[in-house]
């Protein structure tokens, strides 16, 4: 019988035994490549991979040089970007200002902080090849933590013939400056997908933190498997077939802790927040008075125990931005956070106009981090009067579909399940998911808010921290009054991974593949 690792990934044996390698099991399959088409976190863990950024964040949440250093005019209404040596793309062409100007406004058209920066921007223009020039209408707090925010949409810098791809269309290579190179000739979806050391890449000096730092590779290969079955994926690891196992189940880490040839640990200590996400564009929640109703029905305890189980892994938390951060409140949360609201539920439905269509709620069967939750929550939408319609697919289809603007009867959806990092979430203009501009570059769900607009852009524009936080509250009680995001709580999960492997770095966007080293198998 072939081992586990043979049926993924034909070894020859004079290569393996000369090149450095890891394997790991990433918490999805990769089916989605272009890191500006979809927010899904392991399309950006292969972002980071591949592409480089302007700027980037530390472990400290301060913006540090990447690809460019920096300078503010005393005005504070110039920013300019210069362009450090050595650095080209995977095809050998030079990276230029003119590749990153059409980066940035790509990035700017999906993500909603690089929206509200462009709404800002006067002029974004090359003075030569190395140096990007932004000018401001008027000052705003918030360019440098824009082009250096570490998550999804991430603004990665591509050559300007893929950054100028139609939108709506996915890029149709993948051509980066970081410090991987993608290998598309052994992509296999569903299979593997391969990296392997870009020997141009020249890496800063400074020591790695986050997405910042020198990002230095030390393996010459990196494979990502594909193993649905987690039991799977357990014995793999256990038995040395894959080095790293990004989210393995909580039930089985006392096996794992038993092993003396594993660790484990949690490298992003901000943890993830689990979300639900009603669509606004066609019935029932379209109809706000629904959207309460639902959110009346829900309670965190019960989706935590279900996806987490262990207390010592789980938070309850109604904050919109994330607990443990500067603008952490509860406002508005009383019902998701004490769970006291169905008998509410079940009133304010009766007199919503609910016609009792069933809700096709979209379920993963192969995301072990959301798995759970529409199991969970379509028992507790029943149990206040929804009918609800659970359709199971795998964890990439959920992502393409929940992209589908079109009815019900032609594939569309009302409800699905994510988690965010707690670092997308940390205030109005970096939140995706509270922003209320509809179809014109809303996040899935299409919310159209214009008083959420309001605050977000007030925010944007305020000069202390008592008026953002001041703000802040205000959009939190903004979103739980229009049902925008609907936060389920905080959660964090260990990785596993071969004591062989040395250099894994926590962060938010864990595990990333630089500064790591592995040892003999």
């Amino acid at each position: 019988m072939l081992s586990t690792i043979a049926q993924f990934s034909p070894i020859d044996s004079a290569a393996f035994a000369t090149e450095k390698v890891i394997r790991a099991v990433m918490h999805s399959d990769l089916r989605v490549l272009d890191p500006l088409f979809t927010t899904a976190y392991i399309t950006r863990d292969h972002g980071y991979m591949v592409y480089d950024t302007l700027l980037a964040t530390d472990s400290n949440f301060q913006i540090q040089p990447q690809m460019a250093d920096w300078t503010v005019s005393d005005d504070r209404l110039t920013y300019t970007f210069r362009l450090r040596d050595g650095l080209k793309w995977h095809d050998g062409g030079p990276v230029t200002a003119e590749d990153c100007i059409a980066s940035l406004n790509r990035w700017a058209r999906s993500d909603a902080m690089g929206q509200k920066l462009m709404e800002y921007t006067a002029s974004l223009e090359a003075a030569d090849a190395r140096t990007i020039i932004l000018k401001l209408k008027q000052p705003y707090g918030l360019v440098l933590e824009s082009i250096g925010k570490p998550s999804s949409f991430t603004p990665f810098m591509m050559p300007k013939r893929l950054a100028e791809t139609p939108a709506g269309q996915q890029m149709a290579e993948q051509v980066g400056s970081g410090p991987f190179k993608f290998v598309q000739s052994e992509f296999q979806p569903g299979v593997k997908a391969v990296y392997v050391k870009n020997d141009d890449y020249v890496p800063r000096k400074e020591a790695p933190s986050w997405t910042a730092g020198g990002k230095v590779v030390k393996v010459d290969r990196v494979e990502w498997l594909t193993m649905p079955d987690a039991q799977t994926a357990v014995n793999a690891l256990q038995s040395g077939e894959i080095d790293v196992l990004e989210v393995p189940p909580l039930d089985l880490l006392p096996m794992l802790e038993s092993n003396p040839e594993l660790t484990q640990g949690v490298l992003n200590k901000s943890g993830l927040q689990a979300q639900m996400r009603m669509n606004f564009l066609i019935p029932p929640f379209d109809n706000v008075k629904v959207r309460r109703a639902a959110l009346l029905a829900l309670n965190q305890k019960d989706v935590l125990d279900a996806v987490v189980g262990n207390p010592d892994y789980y938070r309850i938390c109604g904050a919109v931005f994330g607990c443990g951060t500067p603008l952490e409140t509860d406002a508005g949360a009383e019902s998701l956070v004490k769970g006291n609201g169905m008998a509410e539920a079940k009133k304010q439905l009766a007199a919503s106009g609910y016609d009792g269509t069933p809700i096709v709620m979209l379920a993963a069967s192969d995301n072990l981090s959301v798995r759970s939750q529409p199991l969970v929550v379509s028992q507790l939408l029943r149990e206040a009067g929804f009918k609800v319609d659970v359709q199971t697919c795998d964890w990439q289809t959920v992502v393409m579909r929940r992209a589908s603007q079109k009815p019900l009867k032609e594939g569309g959806w009302n409800i699905f399940f994510t988690n965010w990092v707690v670092s997308d979430l940390v205030n109005p203009v970096i939140n995706a998911s509270i922003a209320g501009r509809g179809t014109k570059g809303g996040w899935f769900g299409w919310p159209t808010d214009p008083e959420m607009e309001r605050l977000r852009d007030a925010f944007a524009r305020a000069t202390s921290p008592e008026e953002q936080r001041r703000i802040a509250v205000e959009v939190q009680r903004e979103n739980f009054d229009q049902v925008i995001a609907i936060p389920l709580g905080q959660f964090a999960l260990p990785s596993a991974w071969r004591k062989s492997i040395t250099g894994l770095l926590d962060g938010p966007t864990a595990p990333t593949f630089w500064n790591v080293s592995t040892g003999e198998r």
